[in-house]
C-alpha cells in the first residue's frame, strides 16, 4: 500500500508539476494582482492543485491533467481532492463546457461507483454543477438511474443523499429526462416524510420540477403516499416546506386544469396522492391556512381552488 501511494503522488507530480508558470485570471480574491489583472503562479504539485484553498479558476490545459490523474489514481486521498477541484471549477460555465469536450464527465462519473462514501459524495456534486449546462446532461443522463438507488437506499439525510437530491433536482429542471423518475416518485415521498428539515425541502424542489410537467402529474397522483403526508399543510410547519407542498398542490392542480381531467373522476387507488390531495382531510387543512399569520401563505392559499 505504501508503494501504491508513493506511486500515486510521483504520478500526481509528473502530470501536475511538470510545466513552469501559467498566467490565470483571479476570479474571487482581488489583492496580489499584477500587469493587466494577470499573475503569474509557480507550478504546482498534485497537492498544490487539489487544495480546498486554491481560488483560482483552471485552464483547459490544468484541467485536463487534473482529469488525466483522476482517472489513473487510486489514492482515495488525491481522488477526493481532485474531485472537489473539478466541482469548484464546474461552477463556471466555461469549464463545464471544457470538462465535456476532455471527456471529463465520465472520469467524474465512474466515481459515484466508489464505496467511499465521502469520494461518491464529492463525485456527485461535481456531476451538480457540471449538469447545469443542458448538454452535459445528455451524458449525465446515464448515471440517473444508480443515482436513485443510491439516495433511496442509503443512509437517510446522509450528505451522499442530499448530493443525490441536488443532482436529480438538477437534472429535473427541464422535462427532458424527468420521465425516468417514474418509478421512484413513491420513493421520494417516503424520503419527503422521514427526511429531516434540509432533506425535506431538496426533496420538494425535485417534486416541484415534476409537478410543473403535464406529463408527470398521473404518475404523481398515482403514488402510495401515507396519509402523515397531510401533516405538512399543518400551520405550524416551517415556511420554506410549507409554501412548497402548497405550490405543490398547485402545480398538480394546474395540469389537471390543462388536460381537463378535473371534471371527470380518474383511476386512482386508495392511498394515492390524488385521494390524499382531494380528500375531506386536505381540504380543511385548506381553509385553515386561508386565516394563516404569513401573507405568502395566504396568498399561496387563495390561488389553490376553493374547498
Amino acid at each position: 500500500m505504501g508503494s501504491a501511494r508513493a506511486a500515486g503522488w510521483v504520478a500526481a507530480g509528473l502530470v501536475l508539476g511538470a510545466g513552469a508558470c501559467y498566467c490565470i485570471y483571479r476570479l474571487t480574491r482581488g489583492q496580489r494582482r499584477c500587469g493587466q489583472g494577470l499573475r503569474l503562479r509557480p507550478s504546482r504539485s498534485a497537492e498544490d492543485l487539489t487544495n480546498g484553498s486554491y481560488d483560482d479558476v483552471l485552464n483547459a490545459e490544468q484541467l485536463q491533467k487534473l482529469l488525466y490523474l483522476l482517472e489513473l489514481t487510486e489514492d482515495p486521498i488525491i481522488i477526493e481532492k481532485a474531485l472537489v477541484t473539478v466541482g469548484n471549477n464546474a461552477a463556471f460555465s466555461a469549464n463545464q463546457v471544457i470538462i465535456r469536450e476532455l471527456g471529463g464527465i465520465p472520469i467524474v462519473g465512474s466515481k459515484i461507483n466508489n464505496p467511499n462514501h465521502s469520494i461518491k459524495e464529492k463525485a456527485l456534486n461535481a456531476l451538480s454543477n457540471l449538469s447545469v449546462n443542458i448538454e452535459n446532461q445528455i451524458k449525465i443522463k446515464v448515471y440517473i438511474h444508480q443515482v436513485c438507488e443510491d439516495v433511496f437506499s442509503g443512509p437517510l439525510n446522509s450528505p451522499v443523499q442530499l448530493a443525490g437530491l441536488r443532482l436529480l433536482t438538477n437534472m429535473t429542471v427541464t422535462n427532458d429526462h424527468q420521465h425516468m423518475l417514474t418509478n421512484y416518485i413513491t420513493d421520494l415521498f417516503q424520503v419527503l416524510l422521514t427526511g429531516n428539515g434540509s432533506t425535506k425541502v431538496q426533496v420538494l424542489k425535485l417534486l416541484l420540477n415534476l409537478s410543473g410537467n403535464p406529463a408527470m402529474t398521473e404518475g404523481l397522483l398515482g403514488a402510495q403516499v401515507d396519509s402523515s403526508f397531510l401533516s405538512l399543510y399543518d400551520g405550524h410547519v416551517a415556511k420554506e416546506i410549507l409554501l412548497r407542498v402548497l405550490t405543490l398542490f398547485q402545480n398538480i392542480n394546474n395540469c389537471l386544469k390543462k388536460e381537463g381531467h378535473l371534471a371527470v373522476q380518474p383511476t386512482f387507488t386508495k392511498g394515492s396522492l390524488f385521494f390524499l390531495l382531494y380528500g375531506e382531510e386536505c381540504a380543511q387543512k385548506m381553509r385553515a391556512l386561508v386565516n394563516h399569520h404569513d401573507v405568502d401563505v395566504k396568498e399561496k392559499v387563495t390561488i389553490i381552488p376553493k374547498f
